[in-house]
């Protein structure tokens, strides 16, 4: 068996399933690359508002996915060459890869639970603050006008503040509105609506982060199989 791996075909064969393992490692280097960026660019306005909120996730995303796209480049002139030393080298990378991408699956699932339970907390905070802090401000009226909701728990939350204030514009249904006329308003709170919303979306991207996740492992008995086939053809011309 080991014999017929070492023929011209085989390794050439082996070459060629190599290959098309980087191409399609690269493109899921673009994806978690992407999904750091909609994240950070997407759910940021949503993910501030957690009292638990941590900005990590996204660059670890981003940065995870830029090392992808790095390294299953610098694997695509490693196959070409053949050179046992750099198939072995691009195993190892792999390696690193795997344990940062199952670290980045954990952090996301524990991240999701960790938000879920901040944004009780946070949605009151926030409204405590409205008006004083432009940036909580602005996220809370963005995440009041595209989820179609008002308040932490519902519209009324606004007039039992410590500091009552009157209901936010973002809380009108049509672009302007008389906020004293519940009918004219989003009568439901955001709480339950962010949450849903939230954990859906971090869902998806965990999901996939798992799908990636096992995906290096194909890559590393491919580039250790040719490694070890090249070697040993090498060595048997020599002798």
């Amino acid at each position: 068996m080991g014999k017929c791996l070492q023929t011209v075909p085989a390794m050439a064969c082996m070459k060629s399933l190599l290959m098309l393992f980087n191409v399609t490692f690269w493109a899921t280097g673009l994806a978690v690359l992407c999904a750091g960026i909609w994240m950070q660019v997407r759910l940021i306005k949503f993910l501030e508002l957690s009292a638990d909120f941590s900005n990590a996730v996204p660059y670890v995303l981003v940065g995870t996915g830029a090392l992808i796209l790095f390294v299953a480049t610098l694997a695509c002139c490693c196959t070409v060459k053949g050179q046992p030393s750099l198939l072995y080298m691009y195993g190892g990378f792999l390696a690193i890869i795997l344990i940062l991408e199952i670290a980045v699956t954990i952090s996301i699932y524990a991240y999701k639970d960790k938000l879920t339970n901040g944004f009780d907390r946070g949605l009151n905070q926030s409204m405590n603050i409205y008006g004083e802090s432009s940036t909580i401000s602005t996220d809370f009226d963005v995440m009041q006008s595209e989820l179609q909701c008002c308040g932490n728990r519902g519209y009324k939350d606004w007039s039992s503040l410590q500091r009552p204030i009157p209901v936010p514009k973002s809380c009108c249904k049509l672009t302007d509105c008389d906020v004293e006329d519940e009918s004219q308003i989003y009568n439901q709170g955001c709480y339950d609506i962010v949450v849903k919303f939230i954990n859906e979306n971090l869902a998806m991207i965990g999901t996939c982060a798992l799908g990636v996740t096992l995906f290096p492992i194909v890559g590393i008995v491919l580039s250790c199989c040719l490694a070890s086939n090249v070697s040993k053809a090498k060595y048997e011309q020599m002798n």
